[in-house]
């Protein structure tokens, strides 16, 4: 039986120049970062998201605050923690679908898709990703924030 699963997650763009830029696992080399408790790795979190809409764990909040608490920033951490509560399920397939001004993503959608890929326990063959600026109609259009909707196909 398929199931699947949505999950979205957005964050402000901070000028923050001491704070590492991460999506999707992967570094970027900008000068401004993502505002956030974690790593703010708006990728990871929409496919947390995901994942919690097919296990009903809600992963972000309580249990990645108590991570935060005690050191664990690492999106990475949080989308295992996540998994972790799958059961028999098998995650086949993810499409995740960014909307931000900046960075510019295609340099490293492969890297990206390679990352989640090698979490999700999957080939990068079956992670797809796309990113558009909306045509700058909304605040992470206009360089403002990330926006994510991630959608994960699972079989049990």
């Amino acid at each position: 039986m398929s199931i699947v699963g949505l999950g979205q997650d957005s964050h402000r763009i901070s000028e923050d120049k001491n704070k590492e830029l991460i999506i999707g696992g992967v570094k970027f080399d900008e000068d401004y970062s993502i505002e956030g408790n974690s790593d703010g790795d708006v990728v990871l979190h929409a496919i947390t998201n995901a994942v919690s809409s097919v296990t009903a764990v809600n992963v972000l909040g309580k249990i990645t605050d108590e991570m935060c608490q005690n050191g664990i920033t690492d999106s990475r951490e949080y989308l295992k923690k996540a998994l972790s509560y799958m059961g028999d399920k098998k995650v086949t397939h993810v499409a995740i679908s960014i909307e931000a001004k900046r960075p510019k993503f295609a340099p490293k959608i492969e890297e990206m898709r390679k990352v989640i890929a090698d979490i999700l326990k999957i080939e990068p063959v079956h992670v797809g990703i796309t990113a558009t600026t909306g045509e700058g109609l909304t605040e992470f259009g206009k360089g403002n924030g990330i926006f994510v909707t991630a959608i994960l196909t699972c079989e049990e």
